[in-house]
């Protein structure tokens, strides 16, 4: 128990330093989304700001004005006129029947014996509703009695009249105006004018605003106002020198991206968000399609390592300009991650990137095609850069694909076919030869930084001409057969399995390189005679055996051979045991000796990819096969299967990622290229002594043939002293 709860701090730790990477890489990314370099024609203006030159469309733009579609609506709100409610009958009636009342009460005050005309004044002037001047009140008291009772029956006509019209509180001043003119044009003058303001002073508005009514009604104004766009050609001035900058001209600007915003708190948090989503995805996608990628330190430094120097450079070059952003390497980074990873991650960045072009350039259609389908022609055409030439082909095919999209998304606009034609066609062309270029340089620099064995490293170490090679076929001639058979069985089962096959061959060229050292201990290199081991103990012979990985180790260091390489020397025995010495060794020993396991085994380590694991098969197989020289298929299929079955049941290809389909499939193939090489041979007869002339030919046809010739003249050494 004790390991482990020591462990659980170190994988915490592991963990808190993973996700504070994590984090620091989108910040980076996100520092790179908010960061806005100044271009050449980019400029920063607020409404109301002075344009100090003329401002023109670098490139054609369609998009919806929210500044337009703003101003419109709000035209169709104001086009609509308030809402009013019907006249409400319940407001005239009570003012008719108020009206009664006030003229009764007059009419008392009128006839009231006791009072004096100051009071009877008072009291007019004091009636509720009623706004009586003193002027108009003393007219009322002076009026005879027969004109006062035809303004008693005047006053509620009249008024009754006009307020069975709509009466608004802004329209109540055109009304009063009004009121004379309908009035009993038979009253004398005083009646009339005491009549009118009567009836002035009673009339009340009977229809009112009613505000959510109107609101509603605008805001369905407002919503049947489509999205207004607006459109800037190509070359169109958008704003000249002099110019005042009005709201919907700082819109065009941003746009078309001439507009240089500033930083806020919103657009630094859209930028994080961007990039966290960015890089979830962009994991998600990996951890799904290939998942060794994150325990690979070295793949995926080099994988962030493209996604951010990509993205430096699409902030850099994706802006609103006629040909600059056709430059964009991406074909270059793509073509990069194919080789020095694969394919699938070259995907995974394809896709990354045709989002962040599209973030970058405001959705342009033309560019998002172009880029993202030259980047996916690259990275088919360069495949894993076997040949340096593959580079010049990948850079045409590239020029091809760019120069297809141009043209589909040109033929709508002629115009620019003939004005644009000459400065876009060479940036077309650029792209390809810059993006084989930067993908060439890329391809060395980055390999030998990250240690990457590349398809062109591999080239080189497979020509015969090495020296190590050399060495190999001049002191070890039996080793180099064995070897070249080897590489081919391995490579054969890597191929099939879909693992390296390239890198497969080279490894087992190099993997016996140590038993150049002591050629003559190694079965295959005994011509003839006995072996030398027959004079030493077993365990010095099994350490002789057991240096061959170590001085092939000493070997690959000193004439730098990669580090891909160098584990297929180092693990194609793993930690098997040298099992003939080993048990020589038991049958030696004294009674009560021990033999040390470990003075037997291989250093290892066991094989840690698929590659060298099938190495390992290949060597034991293709060893055990032509030591014990099988008669039949069934007894080649038989020994293979056991042989691969005891590595398996021993543990030594737990570490190799090996699955049992691929392991079924390896032996399908071993079998297969084991019959084709160590397959039973027709046994001739041999000519008869009177039939073979003086000069050793053929006898005749028809001769009779004596006791057949064996095929194996010597017998084969133990396996032991040879590959195991």
């Amino acid at each position: 128990m004790t390991p482990k709860n020591e462990s659980r701090p170190i994988r915490w730790l592991s963990a808190l330093v993973d996700l504070l990477l994590a984090l620091l890489l989108a910040g980076v990314v996100a520092g790179i989304f908010i960061w806005q370099p100044t271009f050449i024609g980019q400029v920063r203006l607020q409404p109301g700001d002075v344009a100090s030159r003329d401002i023109v469309a670098p490139r054609y733009v369609t998009y919806e004005s929210a500044v337009l579609t703003q101003k419109a609506r709000e035209r169709a709100a104001n086009a609509v006129p308030d809402y009013y409610d019907p006249p409400q009958s319940r407001i005239r009636r009570q003012q008719v029947s108020r009206a009664r009342e006030i003229l009764e009460f007059i009419s008392t005050v009128r006839l009231d014996p006791y009072a004096e005309t100051d009071e009877k004044l008072d009291y007019l002037l004091a009636i509720d509703d009623l706004n009586l001047t003193p002027e108009v009140a003393r007219t009322i008291l002076g009026l005879p009695e027969d004109e006062w009772q035809l303004v008693v029956q005047e006053v509620p006509l009249v008024l009754d009249q006009i307020m069975r019209d709509e009466i608004r509180e802004s329209s109540l001043p055109r009304i009063l105006r009004r009121v004379p003119a309908l009035v009993n044009p038979e009253l004398e003058d005083d009646a009339s004018r005491v009549a009118s303001e009567l009836v002035k002073n009673l009339i009340r508005p009977n229809s009112f605003l009613n505000v959510e009514r109107t609101r509603e009604l605008r805001e369905q104004a407002q919503q049947a106002v489509e999205v207004q766009t607006n459109t800037l050609e190509k070359g169109e001035i958008i704003l000249r020198a002099g110019d005042v900058a009005e709201p919907e001209d700082v819109e065009a600007l941003e746009q078309i991206g001439l507009q240089l915003s500033e930083w806020t708190w919103g657009s630094m948090v859209q930028a994080g968000l961007l990039s966290l989503v960015l890089l979830l995805a962009l994991g998600a996608i990996l951890s799904r399609l290939r998942p060794s990628i994150f325990r690979q330190r070295k793949e995926l430094s080099l994988l962030v390592l493209l996604l951010l120097s990509g993205l430096f450079l699409a902030r850099f070059m994706i802006i609103p300009h006629n040909w600059f952003p056709l430059l964009f390497p991406l074909a270059a980074i793509a073509m990069l991650a194919a080789t020095l990873l694969d394919l699938t991650a070259a995907l995974v960045l394809i896709l990354g990137f045709v989002l962040v072009i599209a973030h970058f350039s405001n959705g342009d259609v033309n560019l998002i095609f172009y880029h993202s389908l030259g980047a996916l022609v690259g990275s088919v055409i360069l495949g894993r850069a076997e040949r340096a030439t593959a580079f010049i082909w990948a850079g045409l095919g590239i020029a091809l694909s760019n120069l297809a999209i141009t043209l589909i998304f040109w033929i709508p606009q002629m115009e620019i076919w003939r004005t644009q034609i000459a400065q876009s066609m060479m940036a077309v062309a650029i792209n390809g030869g810059l993006s084989a270029s930067v993908a060439l340089i890329g391809y060395l620099v980055l390999g030998n930084l990250f240690r990457i064995t590349t398809s062109l490293q591999l080239m080189e170490l497979s020509r015969p001409t090495h020296p190590l090679l050399r060495q190999l076929l001049l002191k070890a001639p039996g080793t180099y057969h064995h070897t070249i058979l080897v590489s081919n069985l391995a490579e054969r089962a890597a191929e099939a399995i879909g693992a390296d096959a390239f890198l497969t061959r080279v490894g087992a060229y190099y993997h016996d390189i140590g038993k150049t050292a002591r050629p003559y201990f190694f079965a295959e290199n005994i011509a003839d005679g006995a072996s030398p081991h027959n004079d030493l103990d077993p365990k010095t012979s099994a350490q002789i055996i057991i240096s061959h990985v170590a001085d092939g180790m000493d070997l690959a260091r000193k004439y730098g051979l990669p580090t891909p390489i160098q584990d297929f020397i180092q693990e194609h025995h793993g930690t098997q045991l040298v099992q003939y010495f080993y048990h020589k060794a038991q049958e030696q020993a004294q009674d009560g000796e021990k033999v040390a396991e470990e003075d037997f085994r291989y250093p290892g380590p066991s094989p840690r990819s698929k590659e060298t694991g099938i190495l390992m098969l290949a060597d034991i197989c293709e060893a055990a096969v032509r030591a014990e020289r099988p008669a039949t298929r069934q007894e080649l299929d038989g020994l293979v299967n056991r042989l691969i079955t005891e590595r398996v049941l021993e543990g030594s290809l737990d570490q190799s990622g090996l699955t049992l389909g691929e392991l079924k499939m390896v032996k399908r193939i071993f079998s297969q290229v084991l019959q084709g090489v160590h397959h039973p041979r027709v046994k001739y007869p041999k000519p008869a002594a009177a039939a073979v002339s003086g000069n050793g030919r053929a006898p005749a046809p028809g001769a009779e043939a004596s006791s057949p010739e064996p095929l194996v003249t010597n017998p084969p050494r133990g396996s032991a002293l040879g590959n195991t």
